[in-house]
């Protein structure tokens, strides 16, 4: 039953607020800035609500702190999460106040990273002893601390950035990141990690949620305050229950947007403004490519069930 009303929760009281909160949103003119080199279809989308994040994160933690014991695993998850949220709330905010595509610097936004990785990373390692890593199909492993201490800042800081580069196309990153939590939600009541399956089944049902706005063509985007923060609260949660392997795997989309990007963005440089895709992150290329937006979200929504389901059967093994 804890189950059921940890997806369901968030799920109603998101979709019974959701109206009011985009009312009081537009009353703020708090509108999407849109990037000036950015698709031209996406020009249509000035202007629309944007910081839908706050909704999302803030049900998540008001039912996690309602449903879930404050174990030091949770509290460092949801403070991971807070971090994150708080720095996507300044750069959505400076973006908003100063009618530009850009709000925080790259490095302000990386020193927040760090301590949100840091404050993880150092949980993980020096209180909790979690020097463990579990590979799917293969078992569990123990590594040395300097090792998990370096994974753990690469999953946070990668986690967050990525989620952050796949919030592009209409409900995207909140369909995406359903399916992921959801999955996790599945491997974690099977790892016997209730708590943690309990705070992927509360974001599953804030997103899914959101979905119901966020979806083409969307009334609210979800704004770096929410993409941010679930990025962070996914790489935490992989990092504190040793499943990484599973998040780089289950979260393929999210590592294939960000891989396209490191890719685009030396070999322009190099070649003198030359290009491997026609935009990126890559759904944006798919887009230019002629492919409908919703295709793209269908298409990626495919793939990431097919990955959870790879991922999920190496629990029978």
């Amino acid at each position: 039953m804890q189950y059921i009303i940890a997806y369901i929760l968030p799920l109603i009281i998101i979709i019974l607020s959701g109206n009011y909160f985009i009312n009081y949103i537009k009353r703020l003119n708090f509108g999407q800035q849109v990037r000036d080199y950015g698709p031209e279809s996406h020009l249509e989308k000035a202007g629309v609500p944007t910081m839908g994040g706050l909704l999302i994160i803030s049900v998540f933690l008001i039912v996690s702190l309602i449903v879930l014991p404050l174990k030091i695993e949770v509290i460092t998850i949801l403070f991971t999460t807070i971090i994150m949220a708080l720095t996507g709330f300044l750069d959505d905010f400076l973006k908003i106040k100063f009618k530009r595509s850009l709000g925080l610097k790259a490095w302000q936004k990386i020193i927040m990273q760090i301590a949100a990785a840091g404050v993880t990373a150092l949980i993980a390692v020096y209180i909790l002893e979690q020097h463990n890593l579990i590979i799917p199909f293969l078992g569990e492993y123990q590594i040395g601390a300097s090792a998990k201490l370096f994974l753990a800042f690469l999953v946070v800081i990668g986690s967050s950035n990525a989620v952050n580069l796949t919030d592009g196309l209409d409900g995207l990153a909140a369909g995406i990141t359903t399916i992921v939590t959801l999955a996790f939600a599945v491997l974690f009541y099977f790892l016997e990690i209730p708590e943690c399956s309990l705070l992927m089944l509360i974001m599953a049902g804030s997103s899914t949620a959101f979905l119901w706005f966020n979806a083409n063509p969307a009334s609210v985007f979800m704004g770096d305050v929410g993409s941010l923060a679930i990025g962070a609260f996914l790489g935490a949660t992989a990092v504190l229950t040793a499943t990484e392997i599973y998040l780089l795997i289950i979260g393929g989309i999210y590592v294939v947007e960000t891989l396209s990007v490191m890719i685009q963005v030396p070999y322009y440089k190099i070649t003198g403004g030359k290009r491997v895709f026609k935009m990126t992150p890559i759904h944006h290329h798919f887009e230019l490519s002629g492919l409908a937006e919703n295709k793209i979200v269908f298409r990626f929504s495919i793939i990431t069930i097919l990955l959870s389901l790879f991922a999920l059967t190496s629990l029978i093994y």
